[in-house]
């Protein structure tokens, strides 16, 4: 039998009950009224693929909409490198919103990469564990995050590269995890050509995140097409 609480979930999913906006806002209030903490499996069954949040040590974190530029750049990265994980068969490129969730957190990456041997950890609404890349864009709203809270929770989880690109500074920052345990910074600027360990033979120009070229050019200059 159904409790109060999925009716009102599945009321609200609905099609046509709501507008898109209003529905989102009613999910993230509902999200907001537990004064306890919340599992991660309940978090999941509340939320959906509107929810701006992320889920942290049992609490819920509301984040804000991306910008135009943001998702653009998000949308060529993902474009970019499916294509070249697809045609070398090195596993699966997913963005956001797709969750992640680590030890203490349930992150929603700006775009992350599965390798093949890897594939199991993937589920339909998430990837239980970490995944072998995590690039994140940085704003001025999320850069406490990124440069703070995740970095530590992705190095404790063992992701083998993170990358941290701030469009509004062109600058980027590939960071790759050492024997250590700890990140060590590889490459970072504005421009030059950096080699992926995660991603096997990638050799991404760092001028086309802040002046993408034609996807084909693209794919032409990364030899997926003569």
């Amino acid at each position: 039998m159904e409790s109060h609480e999925e009716r009102v979930l599945a009321l609200l999913r609905a099609p046509g009950v709501l507008t898109e906006e209003l529905r989102r806002r009613l999910l993230e209030l509902l999200l907001e009224t537990s004064a306890r903490p919340i599992p991660y499996e309940e978090f999941l069954a509340r939320a959906d693929e509107d929810t701006l949040a992320e889920w942290v040590q049992g609490e819920v974190r509301h984040y804000s909409p991306a910008s135009r530029s943001h998702q653009e750049l998000v949308g060529f990265l993902t474009a970019l490198l499916s294509a070249y994980v697809q045609h070398h068969r090195l596993g699966v490129v997913l963005s956001a919103p797709f969750q992640m969730k680590l030890s203490r957190s349930g992150r929603e990456p700006d775009v992350l990469f599965v390798a093949q041997e890897h594939l199991h950890r993937l589920h339909p609404t998430h990837l239980e564990g970490p995944a072998d890349l995590v690039i994140e864009i940085v704003s001025p709203e999320s850069a406490p995050r990124d440069r703070g809270e995740k970095f530590y929770e992705y190095q404790e989880a063992g992701i083998p590269e993170y990358w941290l690109i701030d469009p509004q500074s062109q600058w980027a920052e590939f960071y790759r995890l050492e024997p250590t345990g700890r990140y060590r910074l590889i490459t970072e600027g504005s421009g030059g050509e950096y080699h992926s360990q995660a991603i096997p033979g990638l050799r991404l120009r760092i001028e086309w995140l802040w002046d993408p070229p034609p996807l084909l050019e693209a794919f032409r200059q990364i030899g997926l097409i003569p």
